[in-house]
């Protein structure tokens, strides 16, 4: 059988994404299998599975990401998360909710930051964490990202002060770097103690699978892997006429002109907005086949449909 879609996986903690990816080919029994979105091994939560022919698709998945993470105050760490050698420690009874709540503001919209020593940035050729690993120590440029969400959940008091927090943000955002910079911004220092990814890519929590269910799906044959529109709908969607079908699968480019029928006009498919946009469209036969991705591009003497991935 074949198998093409996504997988909405709920990623354990102790594992890299790459294990997961592995772990998904051996219990799906097929080679061609992605993930989007990077997680560190102690992290939790949503990582998206592209599995298939539905891989070459990762790349045009939504960038937003959601999670959720607790902040201890006091300590810092190589890593700067629980998971590395800790640098100091010491305690900070007298932190305060309202202190720590007017220097959010620091870390909202718009915001550089460096990431971590111990990431998957690469200088060089090498990443990050291999280099620190080998005890070199390496200058990394700043980085600008996107922070649109950061709500506090919780605040437990005390020598090592804890806060939850919810946080959405663009990609590249590191919450290992903002917890290191709040901490440093108060003067008391601060780690990430905990992290789970709560949305990724227009996946959420609610709906992922762990590990158990997804062997208990695939041993009830049950297993049905999410279609491409239902992951893909922050994109326009296209129908070809029948007659324009084949042509897609040859790879021909299609006058806008000739395919905006009656269903793309019930679809609201503008050509003007498509061409203004520029961005990726979902393509469909009439029967709600998935056909692959094109463009609406011009031409010398036309706006035309180019075809990016065929399925």
């Amino acid at each position: 059988m074949t198998i093409e879609g996504f997988l909405n996986l709920n990623k354990p903690a102790g594992m890299t994404s790459h294990d997961c990816v592995g772990r998904v080919r051996r219990l799906l029994k097929i080679k061609r299998v992605g993930h989007g979105g990077t997680l560190d091994p102690a992290v939790t939560g949503v990582l998206p599975i592209a599995l298939g022919k539905a891989t070459r698709l990762l790349q045009f998945l939504q960038p937003g990401k959601a999670y959720r993470g607790t902040i201890r105050f006091g300590l810092t760490t190589a890593t700067d998360d629980l998971e590395g050698e800790i640098l100091s420690a010491r305690s900070v009874p007298e932190l305060s909710l309202e202190t720590v709540q007017a220097a959010l503001p620091n870390f909202m919209g718009n915001i550089s930051q460096f990431p971590p020593n111990y990431s998957a940035v690469q200088v060089g050729g090498k990443r990050l964490y291999d280099l620190a690993r080998q005890g070199k120590t390496v200058e990394v440029a700043a980085r600008n990202v996107e922070v649109f969400r950061l709500e506090i959940l919780d605040w437990r008091a005390g020598d090592f002060p804890e806060l939850d927090l919810d946080i959405a943000c663009g990609p590249g955002t590191y919450i290992r770097s903002i917890a290191r910079d709040l901490g440093a911004m108060l003067n008391v220092g601060g780690t990430l103690a905990a992290l789970k990814r709560t949305a990724s890519s227009g996946f959420s929590i609610e709906q992922s699978l762990s590990f158990a269910d997804l062997e208990m799906q695939l041993e009830a044959g049950t297993f049905s892997p999410l279609l491409p529109s239902e992951v893909l709908g922050h994109l326009e969607a296209i129908v070809l006429p029948p007659e324009y079908v084949k042509r897609w699968f040859q790879g021909q480019r299609l006058p806008i002109s000739e395919i905006m029928t009656e269903i793309n006009i019930d679809l609201k498919i503008e050509k003007n907005s498509l061409f203004s946009s520029s961005a990726a469209s979902q393509v469909y036969d009439e029967s709600g086949k998935f056909l692959g991705i094109g463009q609406v591009v011009e031409s010398d003497t036309n706006i035309i449909l180019a075809p990016q991935i065929v399925f």
